[in-house]
């Protein structure tokens, strides 16, 4: 079966637009080997092949060789027989046989003819009829193969001295046409047409009377349309989507890009609903010398519910409702950067209503840095948004500005000298507002010891500054500190020593390291001033050896204190594992700020570790954990766990946290479990799920509403994906209330052709 009956009708197998080596047993056909996609090297004249004179002088001459040749002197007419080459400007022709008349300039090559233009483009036909130009001319049964890897091919054709191919019933795709094996196959998509332009100087196709068909099925007639065949920015119609939603129902979402230049666009993307009314979706990008730029904005009117303790409700108001999310990035100069993001929400539903996002908080930043070897300065801000149930949005801090700058000097005393100065204002619509200064300096010095012991003595001073009101709005009393002006100084001293121990163990290497720290700070008055940035406390592995065991720099751990552990790794081909444990005790015996429950109140600590494994690469595991220092119950259980390859896996998360604080200080302790996971099957195809499972119950948390197995939300779906098309049906169920959102299911499906251009 030839090509012309497989484009009979434009309903041909996409395998036949490239010959291929036939599977076992055929009798072959013409090999890509001989038809490459990309620019054959094989088409330069070789060394040792007859020639015929350049037509005229200068670069626009006509190359030309062949395994033998016959020349009409009468008629100037040249018969090229056996591999014949001809190049031209760019332009290169290779043929069986080609009959060049001199005279007329037309050169007529049949048997395996391949012409490739500039771009790299490979046009095949059985013969064609051109000029010695070797641009323009008309070719029977043709294929051409795109320098990007994509396929026309088209019963006949011509391609005029601009490099423009007119083809005739056509079909084009960028998918393989044939398998793992060399056999050929049914591409995933194409799309075939009465009448296709391909013009390679702006990399577009244009469709006629065209049929999209997926999966060997054909779409009815399409207006006429445009494709590009590389990745550029072009104004046209994207990907559209497809969903059902329990509370908008169905969905349809048809993006348009619009494109203001090759570095800026404009998606426009109306999300039609079946039962409310049709949401309005942009999205500006641009990017530029200096960084890029985006900002997104959504815009409806439905009904939103201003209650939200009760669950869903049917007292509602209709209302605009919308949404904004924006980043950016300047890298001015190699120091000099700007950052930012704006997120913003005219309620606390819309969101999660549209499926936008499932943050509970959206926070809107900036930042002005200088980065260099030695030194960092920074003024940055942000303000938070609550969408938080119960929470009001008068006494959300917004810190504006922050001014950081840190220096680095070497060599002092023969240590390392850390410098920073700090300024930072706090502001609520309703509550305490705060301003803040301090300047530290912190000295270390790092030895090795002739027996291989690390040791590191560091000295540590800071000066802070503080002015706050409206204090009683704070309901903590520990959080308040006193209105007013207020002073604070803070200096401790430390000496830390590591002593690794090296030996071979089950034919790999093992590495034991004890560690000791003993720190010493005086009394610091930190009730005196608010705490705005220090209230997540809580031991664990990562600030086990720490300076400071409070997060921020609003509250200074001033008790002197030894902390000891250690920490054992073992490493061989292809297994790690690396564990780490420890405790601290306080040396003397002044009353601590400390919270209850934290694993810092006592002069014993808890005992914190972490032990992390590593299996080549199909299985990673991490379990963090905090055990009682008395009952030796468990207080924190942290495990992250994956198994699989990069196509199969299963990861779990558990955590628990047994902690006992009091709820007035807003550490609240909470049990979840998360499951996620991917199965590939037959090749191209997988299913993949994920759930959250609340497993808080009263006795953990006397203000949860769990009952000690109650569901978030969870995912289900199956997906395609191959060189060109990836496919998708996922279910999603959503297990809580919360006033215009309503528990129940969502579907969707989600449809990318790779290789279609805007």
């Amino acid at each position: 079966m030839t090509r012309s009956d497989f484009l009979a009708g434009c309903v041909l197998p996409m395998a036949a637009l490239c010959a291929v080596p036939l599977c076992a047993g055929s009798a072959a056909a013409q090999s890509l080997a001989d038809r490459p996609a990309t620019p054959d090297p094989a088409l330069s004249i070789p060394a040792d092949t007859p020639q015929v004179a350049p037509a005229a002088a200068g670069d626009d001459q006509v190359q030309f060789s062949s395994s033998s040749l016959e020349y009409d002197y009468e008629a100037d007419i040249v018969t090229a027989l056996g591999d014949v080459r001809m190049t031209r400007s760019g332009e290169k022709l290779r043929a069986e046989k080609v009959v060049w008349n001199r005279k007329t300039g037309r050169v007529v090559a049949t048997g395996n003819v391949a012409v490739t233009n500039p771009q790299g483009d490979v046009a095949y036909g059985d013969s064609i009829d051109l000029t010695d130009s070797l641009k323009d001319g008309v070719i029977d049964n043709l294929l051409v193969v795109l320098e990007r890897g994509g396929r026309l091919a088209a019963v006949d054709g011509r391609r005029d001295e601009n490099g423009t191919y007119f083809l005739n019933r056509a079909a084009y795709s960028p998918c393989p046409v044939t398998d793992a094996n060399g056999c050929p196959k049914e591409p995933t998509w194409k799309i075939t047409a009465v009448r296709v332009t391909y013009r390679p100087d702006n990399d577009r196709v244009y469709f006629e009377g065209a049929r999209f068909n997926l999966f060997g099925l054909a779409s009815p007639r399409l207006p006429r349309f445009s494709t590009s065949t590389a990745e550029s920015n072009s104004t046209g119609l994207l990907t559209p989507g497809i969903g059902i939603d329990r509370l908008n129902g169905g969905e349809l979402t048809l993006p348009f890009n619009i494109a203001i230049g090759q570095n800026r666009s404009l998606v426009v993307t109306p999300h039609i609903f079946t039962q409310v009314l049709p949401l309005l979706e942009t999205h500006y990008s641009e990017v530029n010398t200096l960084g890029a730029f985006s900002i997104a904005a959504y815009a409806t009117s439905s009904r939103r519910s201003e209650d939200l303790s009760t669950g869903f409700t049917t007292a509602t108001e209709r209302a605009f409702r919308g949404y904004l999310d924006g980043t950016m990035r300047f890298q001015f100069t190699p120091e000099w950067s700007l950052s930012g993001s704006l997120r913003l929400s005219t309620d606390r539903t819309f969101t999660r209503r549209y499926d936008i996002s499932d943050d509970d908080r959206l926070r809107s930043t900036f930042a002005l840095e200088h980065i260099d070897a030695n030194s960092y300065f920074a003024v940055t801000g942000w303000a938070t948004q609550t969408l938080r149930v119960g929470d009001r949005q008068s006494l959300q801090p917004v810190a504006l500005p922050e001014i950081d700058y840190r220096r680095r000097v070497q060599d002092v005393a023969g240590g390392v000298l850390s410098l920073q100065a700090n300024t930072l204002a706090i502001g609520r619509k309703a509550g305490q507002d705060t301003q803040r200064a301090f300047a530290s300096a912190e000295w270390d010095l790092r030895r090795l010891t002739k027996w291989g012991q690390e040791v590191t003595l560091t000295a540590f001073a800071r000066g802070d500054a503080y002015n706050t009101s409206d204090a009683a709005a704070t309901l903590v009393p520990s959080y308040r500190g006193l209105d007013g002006f207020q002073t604070r100084a803070i200096g401790a001293a430390a000496i830390d020593v590591k002593w690794p121990f090296i030996g071979e163990l089950f034919g790999g290497t093992q590495r034991w390291t004890p560690r000791v720290q003993v720190v010493a700070s005086p009394h610091v008055a930190n009730l005196r001033v608010p705490n705005e940035d220090s209230r997540a406390v809580d031991l664990e592995d990562s600030n086990l050896f720490a300076l400071n065991r409070f997060p921020g720099y609003d509250r200074w751990e001033d008790s002197s204190r030894i902390t000891y552990g250690g920490e054992w790794a073992f490493d061989r081909t292809g297994l790690s594992i690396d564990t780490t444990i420890g405790q601290s005790y306080r040396l003397d015996s002044r009353p601590t700020i400390l919270p209850s429950g934290t694993g810092l109140s006592d002069s014993f600590s808890d005992i914190v570790g972490r032990t992390n494994v590593r299996l080549r690469d199909f299985i990673t595991f991490t379990h963090r954990y905090r055990l009682d220092k008395d009952s030796f119950a468990v207080r924190r259980n942290e495990v992250d766990a994956t198994v699989g390859s990069y196509t199969t896996y299963a990861t779990v998360g558990y955590l628990r946290l047994n902690r006992n604080i009091d709820p007035v200080v807003g550490l609240q302790d909470r049990e979840e479990v998360r499951f996620a996971g991917r199965a590939a099957f037959a090749r191209f195809w997988s299913v993949f799920g994920s759930a959250v499972i609340d497993l808080t119950d009263r006795a953990e948390d006397v203000l949860s509403s769990s009952s000690g197995f109650d569901p978030i939300r969870h995912r289900l779906g199956v997906a395609f994906e191959d060189d060109c098309l990836e496919l998708g049906l996922t279910w999603r169920r959503d297990y809580r209330t919360t006033g215009d959102i309503r528990a129940g299911n969502s579907y969707l499906l989600t449809l990318a052709f790779k290789g279609l251009g805007r």
